[in-house]
């Protein structure tokens, strides 16, 4: 049983530093313009007719923002490839080009065989990423457990769990399930896997007892297993440092997929164009490659991310971060604003802001505005966008002064705004006998 004394669990201040030596290099700029490109030409095949309610239900899907955590977007990319390697099985092509393997469709009948071996290879990939990461995990939690009979019980539970959790999915499948009702069941299996290591955290329910009978286990695993997750918690910063790369491959899969579903829906009434040809091919090796860099790469920061640090080092980054600072994530498509009254004219407003950076060329929109008693508004500073910005005036009217960020225009990324805001009152000299 590895030792837990004078340790702590990891904090956001802790992952933020950590994270600062691990910055993901942006993805290629072929990656927004051909999931733009491929989206042009599904809207291309609606055209002349409406979409069926399958085709209806994975537009709005993918329309949408894709989820905020980090691990729903893995299973979403896996759920997406495989109804992709579904749609390219010989089987499920048109009829059409089943009968004509060969004649005008030979060398696309070629290419669908190549794009099937390589959503193959990253769905191969990311399997093993998945199961590994998992095992990672939950074998390095073990090494603070008792070594002794009580580890062995939680081992064989976890092993009970998992063989049920197995046959859940078996049993969806033989009963005709899809690949989407599949993998709603597994999402739904990992959130509960979560409720469980928090519910052990936090000794409620029936793990109140366990938690009881396994006396040794130490209070810092405990408390780690209960915040990890938590929406503001440490793996916050793992999702506004690699987030954004992840929603963006997230969209581009989705659009492949909806434009497979359409080519083959409109195969028969419609030629194939060889230009929406190579704009697949193009899109699908800049996905597979994109997302097998991105897995790569967050496999490292994984498997070098302590699980504990020692109360000295927690202490003394809250402490640099102490200084009157304040942090708030602002998502995408948000605004955050600070509202000060102020009583006397002749006050002093002041702001020191910046960004946490996560990604490169990052700025978020910024302005002061005040309002008087009669609800009339006047701009103090227009509107403008920074990475940082430091400022002050003196204010020459009292009321309402609003200062505001504003990452409305943002449709994916979230800002961690690091700011300071100051309202100083007039200096009233003495009077003098």
């Amino acid at each position: 049983m590895a030792s837990t004394e004078g340790l702590v669990p990891i904090t956001r201040s802790f992952l933020a530093s950590y994270y600062d030596k691990y910055l993901f290099p942006p993805l290629s700029d072929d990656v927004s313009r051909l999931s733009a490109e491929i989206r042009s030409l599904s809207g291309d095949l609606l055209k002349d007719s409406p979409p069926s309610q399958g085709e209806t239900l994975l537009i709005r899907e993918s329309e949408k923002q894709p989820p905020h955590k980090i691990d729903e977007n893995l299973w979403k990319n896996r759920e997406q490839i495989e109804e992709i390697i579904f749609l390219l099985e010989t089987s499920n092509w048109p009829t059409s080009l089943q009968q004509q393997l060969t004649g005008e469709h030979t060398e696309l009948v070629s290419l669908l065989s190549r794009l099937k071996e390589k959503f193959e290879s990253i769905f191969k990939l990311l399997e093993h990423f998945q199961s590994r990461n998992s095992e990672f995990v939950f074998n390095t939690v073990m090494t603070y457990m008792p070594q002794d009979f009580r580890g062995t019980l939680i081992r064989q539970q976890r092993e009970r769990s998992e063989r049920n959790k197995q046959a859940e999915i078996e049993a969806l499948v033989n009963s005709g399930g899809t690949i989407r009702d599949r993998y709603a069941l597994l999402w739904k299996q990992q959130m509960e896997r979560r409720r469980q290591l928090a519910q052990l955290g936090s000794a409620t329910g029936v793990y109140k007892t366990l938690v009881k009978y396994l006396v040794g286990v130490p209070q810092v695993l405990l408390d780690f297993i209960r915040q990890i997750n938590d929406d503001q918690g440490p793996m916050e910063e793992q999702r506004h440092r690699y987030g954004p790369p992840l929603y963006t491959l997230t969209t581009m899969v989705l659009n492949i997929r909806l434009f497979l579903l359409l080519l083959w829906g409109h195969f028969e009434a419609q030629k194939v164009q060889g230009n929406q040809i190579s704009v697949l091919e193009a899109a699908v090796d800049v996905y597979t490659s994109e997302f097998e860099r991105f897995i790569s790469f967050i496999g490292e920061v994984f498997a070098n991310s302590p699980f504990f640090i020692t109360a000295e080092d927690a202490g003394a980054l809250e402490a640099r971060n102490n200084d009157d600072f304040k942090e708030i994530n602002i998502p995408a498509g948000k605004i955050y604003e600070v509202s000060l009254s102020v009583d006397s004219i002749n006050s002093y407003i002041g702001w020191d802001f910046s960004l946490v950076q996560g990604r490169m060329n990052m700025d978020i929109g910024f302005s002061v505005e005040y309002t008087d008693a009669a609800g009339q508004k006047t701009l103090i500073l227009p509107y403008g966008r920074y990475e940082s910005d430091q400022g002050n005036f003196c204010t020459c009217m009292a009321g309402n002064y609003r200062l505001v960020w504003d990452n409305s225009f943002s449709a994916f990324f979230g800002k961690v705004l690091r700011y300071k805001v100051d309202c100083i009152p007039p200096v009233v000299e003495p009077v003098s006998s």
